[in-house]
């Protein structure tokens, strides 16, 4: 097989640095290869990752294969090479044999209590005890991960608030550990945080509630957070929907208002942050670039924004980035991506798995 021969700044864990990269067999060697045919010259990463990605979902639930497929394929050509799936009732395993697709870490479906999240998502548990083997369940099913819904609006007391108790939040994540999964939660407020940071969670999704006692908390347990901002953006108009629920209004809006702040709190505290954009409800696919813009606004260099959509969030997801041996999963620039969206959602060149597209 003919070998392939990038040149240019290549970033990534180790800084930059000006080389070449060659691809034989769909894999990554930097061993200089005799004859290589040139097929890029630009900036190289590794292929992008969203670490909050819903293939399969739209707004009322499940979608047909024809619609995930374009989903997916609006992720593939705007970089995105490695998506974290954080709930779908949609399976998408039929994808893995599919050579030109992004690949996939599943955590199988949301689980919520019954009207404790939107409609058509989620298994909705009659007994917040069954929990702890519904985990056991999705843990075996997906790719490592399970996502709970750790808080929602609670129609009764027309506000935000936990799902799970203390105790089934702790049975339950133990079962998934069991399990060989990790687990995250979707989190708005502040009341469902500390019992899952104390009861082993390994992820926040959006924590748009976090207080310095939570942030203490997520330090201590090494607990990682994917805050969606660009999603967070919406919450003017969730709120504005809900005009039956006045407490939750103004929470709402709280929150969206008080974001930047508490998201830049928790970096400054050390809590790892990752790039994910929510894509397939509110948010569209294919708009990892506006994500890593917005961590920029949360007080990340150009450099950490990137890397936590690409290096960084590759080693926590247990994936390789540009080493020998690798496959050949990478992002060509023309200029460098680090320095906005323009450049960073249109690469020149998209490589999966050694294949150009």
């Amino acid at each position: 097989m003919t070998a392939l021969k990038f040149s240019g700044p290549v970033l990534g864990e180790q800084g930059e640095e000006v080389r070449d990269l060659y691809v034989v067999d769909g894999r990554i060697t930097f061993e200089p290869q005799p004859g290589a045919e040139t097929a890029g010259r630009g900036w190289i990463v590794p292929g992008l990752v969203d670490a909050h990605n819903h293939l399969g979902l739209e707004d009322g639930g499940a979608v047909g294969e024809e619609e995930t497929l374009a989903q997916a394929l609006a992720d593939r050509d705007t970089g995105a090479l490695l998506l974290r799936d954080a709930g779908s009732p949609t399976d998408t395993r039929s994808f893995d044999d599919r050579a030109d697709l992004p690949r996939i870490i599943r955590a199988g479906r949301h689980l919520a209590r019954p009207k404790r999240y939107q409609r058509g998502f989620a298994i909705e548990l009659e007994d917040e005890w069954q929990l702890p083997d519904a985990v056991a369940e999705q843990a075996r099913w997906g790719d490592g991960w399970v996502k709970l819904v750790g808080d929602w609006i609670d129609r009764d007391l027309g506000e935000l608030a936990p799902l799970w108790s203390d105790e089934v939040l702790k049975a339950a994540i133990d079962a998934a550990h069991a399990n060989g999964a990790r687990v995250t939660a979707h989190v708005f407020s502040e009341d469902a945080l500390p019992g899952l940071i104390r009861a082993g969670i390994d992820c926040i999704e959006h924590g748009t509630g976090l207080t310095e006692d939570t942030i203490d908390l997520m330090v201590e347990h090494s607990t990682a957070l994917v805050p969606t901002l660009i999603n967070i953006d919406n919450f003017p108009d969730i709120a504005a929907g809900a005009g039956k629920y006045p407490n939750y209004q103004q929470h709402m809006l709280a929150l969206h208002q008080s974001c930047a702040q508490r998201i830049g709190a928790a970096r400054e505290a050390g809590v790892p942050i990752y790039a994910g954009s929510d894509a397939g409800s509110a948010v569209a696919h294919g708009r990892i670039a506006d994500e890593v813009e917005a961590l920029k606004g949360i007080g990340m260099t150009p450099t950490d924004a990137l890397g936590a959509a690409c290096w960084d969030a590759r080693r926590w997801l247990g994936r390789p980035t540009l080493e020998h041996g690798a496959s050949a999963d990478l992002v060509c620039f023309d200029d460098d991506p680090r320095s906005g969206p323009e450049v960073l959602a249109h690469p020149a060149l998209v490589m999966l798995r050694g294949t150009v597209f």
